[in-house]
């Protein structure tokens, strides 16, 4: 059984330490913070990111999973995933084994698909991305790189989400419309048109507010 790491010990590295248990085909060795919250169920406390070098040399090969779901913090993400593969990681798309995701589906390294989720045929997702609790995706998505769709989100077949998109929970992006990097979906709105320029969109129907 291969090892993994835990990047955070928050909310969202919870989850995902409950997704991999549930899978149980990983080792999970740990988790690393900046704060050391104890056991976080069940799983030691190994130390700042200052230990994940000596993870590598001490016991090779090793996989790691990216535990911070914050709204806005996709440059985050991409920032630790740089650091974890130039020190010798890997990052395996996880998926939960109660989200159901249907047949010609791509899924790129460090995406995380949650409980309940529903990844329709067609769609692409790329490099960590969240797909979290619930969340829907219909048919012939694509899903940019550092994206978040927060639990309940509903995206409709044909949706295009560019790199660093949000859809906030509850959010619902209708059939055919694209969404360019960089934009966050409040809670609750509805988006019925392209959002063609980076800001926040709130609102039913969704409308830029800054």
């Amino acid at each position: 059984m291969p090892d993994i790491v835990v990047i955070g010990g928050g909310g969202h590295a919870k989850v995902i330490i409950s997704l991999l248990k549930k899978r149980g085909d990983y080792r999970i060795v740990g988790y690393t913070d900046k704060e050391n919250r104890g056991a976080v169920l069940g799983i030691a406390y190994l130390g700042g990111d200052e230990v994940l070098g000596d993870l590598i040399r001490e016991g090779g090969a090793c996989a790691a999973a990216i535990g911070i779901g914050t709204v806005g913090r996709g440059d985050a993400r991409k920032a630790i995933k740089a650091r974890l593969e130039s020190l010798g990681f890997y990052l395996p798309a996880l998926v939960s084994s109660d989200a159901v995701v249907n047949e010609a589906v791509s899924i790129d390294d460090g995406a995380v698909v949650f409980d309940g989720a529903v990844i329709n045929s067609g769609t692409t997702i790329g490099e960590c991305a969240i797909l979290n609790t619930r969340s829907a995706v219909d048919h012939d998505c694509v899903i940019g790189s550092y994206v978040h769709v927060a639990p309940g989100a509903t995206l409709s077949g044909q949706v295009k989400l560019g790199d660093d998109v949000f859809v906030g929970t509850g959010a619902t992006v209708i059939h055919g419309v694209t969404i360019c990097p960089g934009c966050v979906i409040g809670a609750g709105a509805v988006v019925i048109a392209d959002c063609s320029i980076p800001g926040t969109y709130v609102g039913v129907p969704a409308r830029r507010i800054k």
